[in-house]
């Protein structure tokens, strides 16, 4: 049962079916208690019994293609009395008349391991099914909220956007409003995120967050919507009440989205002094806001950066907001910080100078080897538009090294050089250890042939082609090595294109 609902959480249609076939035998030969337990395993992924619910409900019910599965569903759903699992495949049936009884007996032996199910026919397009299903599912809310909002959350949450599936999630608010605090602190504490988020703005609208929880929320919380909806609450609330100590202590959060709404309400409350004081932040909201409350102040923001970016252990913050605000004229500052002896200094300075548009090919060509992969990525992006004024060999060079993020910077440098270039490089990353880069030069290698081929019956420009004989000899070398991970049809189109531009063919 277990690698049914495992292999169809991933699988295609016909996994799908064979669960239902799984979930029928279990159905025949196990207890109450045993469909109950293999009911949950589905319930328990929402995204399956949707996907279920659309693979079982289009299976044709009549005519000689009718789904032997579902009629075994049919015969063995009679009424109220049928186990949980044939009333919960009933449920998904194509013919209206049985979902609407398989509703009718969910609601008599209502479980949590159901609720998905009822969930789904709250939205059936059958008005008489969806009437039914709703009526017993604001019923269950409305008297035992606690236990059914958990159990019908999470499926109520993946319908909201479709067609008819507002009515459900208008309920599980309704009856929210119906719990106390603690109940749902209680639920808050479990759950997605997105039952965790559709729980704290309810809660929050309710008034169920005093000023200190919201705080706290914001500083510790693991999901980012929690933390930045709550600090936008926590920060409303702070500058209404006049409470700067609350927004000081948002603003030494280590989080970036927590920190800028924290600011931002200091700036609300005339404290710009001390927002100013962030010039130099990580983060470029945060530098955003504090330049704002400098040029407020009177300060020369760009000044400041200049001379922060010259002492022995600049800001990152201080480097990107140079780079944010300067111009090429001041990369005589940054350039000293190439050989600085901190990787995230180096790889700051070789973005500020891309983004200043004051990159020197061959002054970054030397820090393509640096230590760090960081710089090299950096270096890597800097270099691409000036890729054509590098030394021809150093791109297959890098592409040809032991470590993994240089080969990545040589097929980065290559792209773009040409249909030949392009092919060649794509084949030797295909054959790579490294698995990005090996789908990479495959999805590559898939677009040239699709495109030469495309070209053969199309009236558009076939790619340019200028290779020699040994050039040739080696790309037809290199695609029958690479035949086996380029997939039978890329082969075979690759083949056809070599063959039909050997030189003198």
């Amino acid at each position: 049962m277990r690698a049914a609902v495992d292999a169809a959480a991933v699988g295609r249609w016909e996994a799908l079916q064979h669960l239902v076939e799984v979930l029928l035998e279990v159905d025949a030969i196990g207890t109450e208690a045993d469909s109950r337990s293999a009911l949950a395993a589905v319930a328990a992924d929402p995204a399956l019994v949707v996907r279920l619910d659309d693979n079982v409900r289009r299976a044709p019910t009549y005519g000689p293609y009718r789904d032997p599965a579902m009629r075994r569903v049919a015969r063995r759903f009679t009424d109220a009395s049928s186990g949980p699992l044939a009333t919960a495949l009933a449920s998904m049936h194509g013919d209206g008349r049985i979902r609407e009884r398989a509703v009718a007996a969910i609601l008599v032996r209502p479980g949590p391991e159901m609720m998905p199910f009822l969930v789904l026919r709250a939205g059936d397009w059958v008005t008489p099914v969806r009437e039914r299903a709703r009526a017993g599912l604001a019923m269950l809310l409305s008297e035992d909220p606690g236990t059914w909002i958990p159990a019908v959350l999470p499926t109520v949450l993946r319908l909201d956007e479709r067609l008819r599936g507002g009515f459900a999630v208008n309920q599980v608010r309704a009856a929210m409003f119906a719990l106390t605090a603690q109940v749902w602190r209680g639920l808050l504490g479990s759950g997605s995120p997105r039952e965790r988020r559709f729980l704290f703005r309810t809660g929050l609208a309710q008034g169920w967050l005093p000023l200190p929880d919201l705080v706290a929320y914001a500083l510790t919380d693991r999901d980012v919507v929690v933390r930045s909806v709550a600090a936008e609450a926590a920060c409303r609330e702070a500058v209404w009440t006049r409470r700067p100590d609350v927004l000081r202590r948002l603003a030494r959060s280590t989080r970036r989205e927590v920190r800028v709404v924290a600011l931002t309400g200091l700036v609300r409350g005339g404290h710009d002094g001390e927002v100013a004081a962030y010039l130099d932040d990580d983060a470029p909201l945060v530098r955003a806001v504090a330049r704002d409350a400098a040029r407020r102040l009177g300060m020369d923001a760009r000044e400041h950066y200049r001379h922060a970016v010259g002492i022995d252990d600049p800001a990152l913050g201080a480097i990107a907001g140079l780079s944010e605000i300067g111009s090429a004229a001041d990369a005589a500052l940054l350039r000293p910080l190439l050989a600085h002896p901190s990787a995230r200094v180096r790889a700051q300075a070789v973005r500020a100078l891309r983004l200043l548009d004051a990159v020197v090919a061959a002054e970054l060509a030397a820090l393509v080897r640096d230590p760090s992969p960081a710089v090299v990525r950096e270096v890597a992006t800097a270099l691409r538009p000036l890729a054509a004024t590098l030394p021809p060999d150093l791109p297959w060079d890098l592409l040809a090294d032991t470590r993994v993020e240089l080969r990545r910077a040589g097929y980065r440098l290559l792209h773009g050089r040409g249909t030949d270039v392009g092919l060649r490089a794509g084949l030797i990353a295909a054959l790579d250890v490294d698995p990005r880069l090996a789908e990479r030069g495959r999805s590559d290698v898939t677009r040239l042939a699709r495109d030469h081929e495309r070209a053969a019956w199309r009236p558009i420009p076939r790619p340019e082609w200028r290779v020699s004989g040994a050039e040739h000899a080696d790309l037809s070398a290199l695609a029958a090595r690479a035949a086996s991970t380029l997939g039978q049809e890329t082969s075979e189109q690759l083949v056809e294109w070599l063959t039909s531009a050997r030189p003198g063919a």
